[in-house]
């Protein structure tokens, strides 16, 4: 004899199953504990290099340009941020390497120095050891977007007075 549940108590398990699938659904939905998540070990950033991202929460901000090639690679666009008062060149060059979206092609840190008697900057920017790609790879247009967008942030901004922009990796000159 075979057995052939009735309609109600058809309804009634589909019904608890549904209910079964919502509550796993929602229950997934949540911000994982700290013992859920999965933290991604970085490479450490040696101590005279600043990170990459630059974030700071100072009180004490002050609004900067800072310039990003657009889509194009034709032109740069001003773009107003805000940034730490006591580190605004750093925090600026920070903003525009923040900005760039160049595929493999991962820097690990940089750090600028300005010459005051000269108004020379250099930007030394270091190279991820796990970059798939070096400086020499960057097509026109990723070089314009990087070195154009720094050069045109630092010698923009009137209160800095930047003259020329260098760029070095680890002091070695990089050649554009």
């Amino acid at each position: 004899m075979q057995f052939i549940p009735s309609n109600y108590v058809l309804k009634k398990y589909i019904a608890k199953l549904i209910v079964g699938i919502i509550v796993v659904g929602l229950s997934s939905c949540g911000t994982p504990s700290t013992e859920d998540r999965i933290e991604t070990p970085t490479e450490p950033v040696p101590p005279t290099a600043s990170p990459i991202p630059e974030q700071s929460h100072s009180a004490n901000t002050v609004q900067v340009t800072i310039y990003t090639a657009d889509a194009q690679c034709q032109e740069l666009i001003p773009q107003t941020v805000e940034v730490p008062s006591d580190r605004q060149i750093e925090a600026a060059v920070g903003e525009v390497l923040e900005e760039r979206t160049t595929v493999a092609f991962d820097l690990a840190g940089y750090r600028v120095q300005l010459n005051e008697n000269t108004g020379v900057a250099t930007v030394d920017l270091r190279l991820d050891p796990e970059s798939e790609r070096q400086f020499v790879s960057l097509s026109s247009c990723e070089k314009f977007s990087l070195f154009g967008s720094l050069e045109k942030t630092l010698t923009s901004n009137p209160e800095w007075q930047i003259n020329r922009v260098r760029f070095t990796e680890r002091g070695e000159e990089i050649l554009i």
